[in-house]
């Protein structure tokens, strides 16, 4: 068997990464003798004669400049694979799929697919396909493929899911993520294959259409957001005192003639910034709010940091997302020439922003398909390509003087109208099972009885038995994927990935958002600086601990857990509180973690600090029935957290890491449009939960694992581009394992930027030449984060790199190396030339 093995091996032709631009001679010549073939990465349009290759049973053609479906491949009767992503085809003639009726295995992701042939589903044997990054409405063709076992949608533009789809038992794996569903909705599929099928097994003729509309009010403090939010909410002119604003973010629940609004009035402070991750979803109604009264005509740093901050963070996070501008304070400007202008610059300037950033866009992908070889970034130009079929939606400015009701009124109906304005929201409509809004309302009442305490803090078990009595038809698991739909709309909270707290429910989140005041706010000192001699010696504490909280508050950003927990339990008594065992699982102990804590560090917004240091090769020696004593005894701090955003200098880091070198690994990876708000610190937070020790700074942060260190620099320089650089340095000159701490980072990284939709990664590796400003651009490098050992990635390059300007270097200190490549540097060999 292993003799056939090795032959059929040989025979295999592989031919990636060529620059083909037709197939070759002496691979037609071989005619049936040829099982596999693989083509991808070239620059093929056509595969004219591949029909000659009778007994091929794989082809693998991704990465290429297909543009129409090969007919030639319908000749090939023994096909069992056949890769035809990353290319452009647009459209699959009918009659063409049937002719291969062995085939089990299509990829055809990251196509230009606006429908499929109706007789796709005649392919009997096929058991996987991928259909992801296309432009499909429609899956109704593949009804009666009984032996698909994977299906993979996402990203295309799908409204609705044919029933009968999901009636296949065979069905296991089934994504469709960031599609415009309706039906269902799309924080259904969220949950998967399990939860889509348990959907159409609840719906029924009557299930109703429903118009729910999470809506969030953003803008720099002091600009009328909670004022706006409040006065909307009642329907008439609100006052909000200065001491009164938002302190974190407020939830509250509209009801307007069948239309259901959920209102987040975050705050504008920029501390809270590291939380507003947690709540910012897909697809949102944003209020944007300015105040007209200080915003300055013809004065740039006016507009970017009361309207251009903003709208770009909601085009990195929630690129699809709608957009109403609204003036306030408007009864504080001069008349109603001073508003007119001012409406009139701030909506010209959106504009322009818009455009930039497609023009910028259009350029990036031209600047790549006009590569040498393009087939070598052709991800990064679908990334692109996608991300320029976002449509940021703004809406035009709505000035507004809050004080009086017409205006309120004027408002509010302007809303509506465009919330029900199918060309601005074309999927508010939803269809749900009745059973969903039936166990949402009895939550409601179990809470308004005083079945549910009032923070709404219950057990997963608890509140299964309490809406199983209701819903005799519902068993557990019905009910669970109910309420995790519940979770990803915002009415409940429900964090079944962390272990700790995947038996607890929040079905009041406004109280669990109370208890993040308590320790991310902008007044945080002087809430420290508050603590009574009674709520210290709650803890044990003396009156000087207090001293030091507020001094390594400043200088280090770190809080003390025991700081900590007086704040939460100060919070939650606030409330009328005096649950002992509820307190306790909120705010921790010294033994356990409590629930803010928990969720706090889940969300990366802060890290337990550990007591660590770095082993010492000098210490004494340990013998056995001899007492041992240490050559260095360490001082262990009470513990604490670390809060990387309101670190000051990078100081410590700078001192760890020493001096840059020429011999460091160096890469760069640039963030187009920009680095996002928060990114950094969410990363470096990741990250120092798998390296140690590590040393983290403002904007920088040194990771360390054995001897190999690695440095993390942000670079973000508003007039230029903005990366993020990581050196590398090993003592022991072991290049290939450095790289590999280099792709554990990276693959944090890129992990990370799947949270804002609307970014786009380049990576270069500078010439090594202090001198030189050249640089060297990677192809397509998420290939290289997949460490299954089946990619390619730079298979093929030279053991040396030229830069434009002529200096050579070794490619193994320019990029990630692979066999062709790496071969033992000895003595002699030098990296300059």
């Amino acid at each position: 068997m292993s003799h056939l093995n090795d032959r059929n091996s040989k025979r295999e032709k592989d031919y990636a990464g060529k620059k083909l631009k037709t197939l070759p001679i002496e691979l037609l010549q071989r005619g049936q003798d040829v099982p596999k073939v693989d083509l991808q990465r070239n620059r093929l349009k056509h595969v004219t004669g591949i029909s000659c290759l009778s007994n091929l049973t794989e082809l693998i053609l991704s990465r290429n400049e297909i543009t129409e479906f090969p007919m030639d491949i319908t000749e090939l009767r023994h096909l069992e694979r056949l890769y035809l992503n990353q290319n452009n085809i647009k459209t699959i003639p009918e009659n063409v799929l049937p002719s291969l009726q062995k085939l089990q295995f299509l990829k055809l992701s990251t196509n230009r697919l606006v429908k499929l042939p109706q007789d796709i589903n005649k392919c009997r044997n096929l058991y996987y396909l991928n259909l992801s990054n296309n432009c499909l409405t429609d899956l109704e063709p593949l009804v009666g493929l009984n032996l698909l076992r994977e299906l993979y949608v996402e990203r295309n533009r799908l409204t609705e899911l044919p029933c009968s789809l999901f009636e296949n038992n065979s069905l296991a794996q089934f994504k469709a993520n960031g599609n415009p569903l309706r039906k269902p909705p799309e924080e259904v599929c969220a949950g998967g294959l399990k939860d889509i099928q348990s959907y159409f097994s609840m719906l029924d003729a009557n299930s109703p259409s429903v118009y729910t509309v999470k809506t969030m009010f953003l803008g720099n403090t002091m600009a009328g957001k909670s004022t706006l939010c409040r006065s909307l909410k009642h329907g008439h002119p609100v006052n909000v005192a200065e001491a009164d604003r938002t302190v974190g973010i407020e939830i509250s629940e509209v009801d307007s003639d069948g239309v259901r609004f959920f209102f987040w009035d975050f705050a504008g402070q920029e501390e809270y910034y590291i939380t507003h991750h947690v709540f910012i979803t897909a697809q949102a109604f944003v209020i944007l709010t300015i105040d007209l009264a200080s915003y300055q005509i013809e004065n740039s740093k006016s507009f970017n940091e009361k309207v251009g901050f903003w709208i770009k963070n909601i085009q990195l996070k929630i690129p699809e997302s709608v957009v109403l501008l609204v003036g306030t304070h408007v009864d504080q400007c001069t008349d109603e020439t001073e508003v007119k202008e001012k409406k009139k610059e701030i909506e010209e300037n959106v504009t322009k922003m818009l455009e930039m950033h497609k023009s910028n866009l259009d350029q990036q992908r031209e600047n790549l398909q006009n590569m040498e070889n393009p087939s070598l970034y052709s991800d990064q130009i679908n990334q692109i390509e996608r991300l320029t079929e976002y449509k940021l939606k703004v809406l035009d400015l709505v000035p507004i003087d809050c004080t009086k009701p017409e205006d309120i009124d004027k408002l509010h109906a302007h809303i509506r109208e465009k919330v029900l304005n199918k060309d601005t929201f074309p999927n508010m409509e939803q269809t749900l099972p009745r059973c969903y809004h039936e166990v949402e309302n009895d939550i409601q009442e179990f809470l308004k009885n005083g079945d549910i305490p009032e923070h709404g803090i219950v057990t997963q078990e608890g509140l299964l038995d309490e809406l199983k009595n209701r819903h005799e038809t519902l068993n557990n698991d019905k009910l669970k994927l109910i309420l995790q739909y519940l979770h990803r709309i915002g009415v409940i909270m429900w964090y079944r990935e962390i272990t700790e707290l995947k038996d607890c429910l929040f079905v009041k989140p406004s109280f669990l958002i109370t208890l993040f005041k308590a320790i991310v706010r902008h007044d945080l000192d002087k809430e420290l600086d508050g603590i009574s001699p009674a709520m210290l010696k709650s803890e044990n504490a003396l009156q000087k601990y207090k001293e030091r909280w507020i001094k390594d508050y400043k200088d280090r950003a770190t809080l003390s857990k025991v700081a900590i927990r007086i704040l939460v339990r100060t919070e939650i008594q606030k409330l009328g509180i005096s649950d002992k065992e509820l307190i306790k699982d909120v705010v921790g102990c010294k033994k356990t973690t409590g629930h803010v804590l928990l969720l706090l560090e889940h969300f990366d917004v802060c890290l337990s600090s550990r007591n660590s240091c770095i082993l010492n090769p000098n210490a004494n020696e340990f013998e056995p029935k001899k007492q041992w004593v240490a050559s260095n005894p360490i001082i262990y701090e009470p513990e604490a957290c670390l809060f990387p955003s309101y670190l000051t200098d990078n100081r410590q880091v700078e001192k760890m890491w020493g001096t840059d070198s020429a011999e460091d690994l160096n890469i760069h990876v640039y963030f187009l449009p920009e680095i996002p708000d928060g990114f950094f610190h969410r990363l470096v937070i990741r990250l120092c939960s798998w390296f140690s020790p590590y040393w983290m700074g403002k904007d920088q942060c040194l990771l360390t694992s054995g001897n190999k260190r690695a440095l993390l620099r942000e670079h973000r320089d508003e007039s230029s581009d903005q990366f993020i650089e990581i050196r590398g340095k090993d003592i022991d000159k072991e290049i290939q394992k450095l790289w590999d701490v280099i792709r554990r980072i990276m693959q944090r990284l890129d992990k990370l930027t799947e949270q804002w939709q609307g970014l786009c990664l380049k990576v270069h590796s500078p010439c090594r030449d202090p001198s030189c400003e050249d640089f060297f651009e990677w192809n397509d490098w998420n290939e290289w984060l997949d460490e299954s050992g089946t990619n390619k990635y730079n298979e093929g390059l030279e053991k040396k790199q030229t830069c434009r300007n002529g200096h050579r270097r070794n490619t193994e200190l320019l990029f990630p190396r692979t066999p062709e490549v790496t071969e033992k540097r000895t003595n002699g060999d030098s990296d300059f030339e």
